[in-house]
């Protein structure tokens, strides 16, 4: 379940760690994570995990998640991929699965993904995630979501074995963490150096529904022009790093847009309190 095919030039990640002592250590706010809070050995010993097979309910009012660049031969075969940030950097990659606020097409009414399309890594970590350390940022802490439903000390697969070491799950889940949490570090690499040659242009997307005007705003796009037209010396760092074969990935994957407007156009013309203007998820640690 925690697949990931990694970059062969992926540098060394920052060392993790676990709490210790029974203090629950909340953190940050973060997108599908109600209750995020530092994995301890203590606090968490008795912890068991219950995977309900294919339940990706928490991604069902999202519309876009981020990405990292290694999975994008499989990403654009099913969504448009962008770049996200501010005008000024950084940028990072992000799946469009939605062209609407709180909403993922690709999330059916029983909480499943789309049979056949692509998970991203980004969802398929829950409920776990790794988060900055504030007292020493050298390091990385596991964190997980306690509002989980598939969470408790009754039933599942334990998080952690009698004496207190990592059950297999939850090395599975760290391992997965970290060469995740690399490959993003990399992709913020990708959108410096794509802003840095001055490739990257802002998209806005428009559509009319039943007379009603809606704006997916705060992306950006590799201009195919400003691409085109790099010198040799520019063109070949792309080429040699892996860049180039991305770039393309993304600028073919934005065909899905309109086959996305066309699975929107079956959905009810608008929710519950639907703003006029949707915008992608400000950047955060993955």
């Amino acid at each position: 379940m925690y697949g990931f095919q990694p970059h062969p030039r992926r540098t060394k990640p920052k060392p993790i760690t676990f709490q210790t002592g029974h203090q629950g250590v909340l953190v940050g706010s973060m997108i599908f994570y109600d209750k995020p809070v530092a994995l301890n050995r203590e606090r968490h010993r008795n912890l068991k995990l219950q995977r309900k097979q294919g339940d990706l309910s928490f991604a069902k009012n999202t519309n876009s998640v981020l990405l990292a660049a290694t999975e994008m031969a499989e990403a654009a075969k099913d969504y448009p991929i962008v770049f996200i940030g501010k005008e000024n950097g950084p940028f990072t990659l992000a799946a469009m699965v939605g062209l609407r606020d709180g909403e993922n097409l690709f999330v059916e009414s029983n909480g499943q993904w789309q049979t056949g399309t692509y998970v991203p890594a980004f969802a398929r970590r829950y409920p776990f995630v790794l988060a900055e350390n504030d007292e020493d940022d050298t390091h990385l802490t596991v964190c997980v979501d306690e509002s989980c439903a598939g969470l408790s000390e009754e039933q599942g697969e334990p998080l952690f074995d009698k004496s207190g070491k990592e059950s297999a799950l939850l090395q599975g889940a760290v391992d997965f963490l970290k060469l995740f949490h690399t490959e993003m570090q990399r992709t913020r690499q990708l959108g410096q150096l794509l802003s840095a040659y001055g490739l990257l242009e802002p998209k806005v997307i428009e559509i009319n529904r039943g007379g009603k005007r809606q704006v997916l705003d705060g992306l950006y796009i590799v201009n195919r022009d400003k691409l085109n037209a790099l010198d040799d010396e520019k063109t070949l760092i792309l080429c040699r790093n892996g860049a180039m074969g991305w770039i393309h990935a993304h600028l073919i994957s934005l065909s899905h847009i309109e086959r996305m407007a066309t699975r929107l156009a079956e959905r009810p013309v608008a929710l519950p309190g639907e703003p006029a203007t949707a915008s992608a998820p400000a950047i955060s640690a993955p």
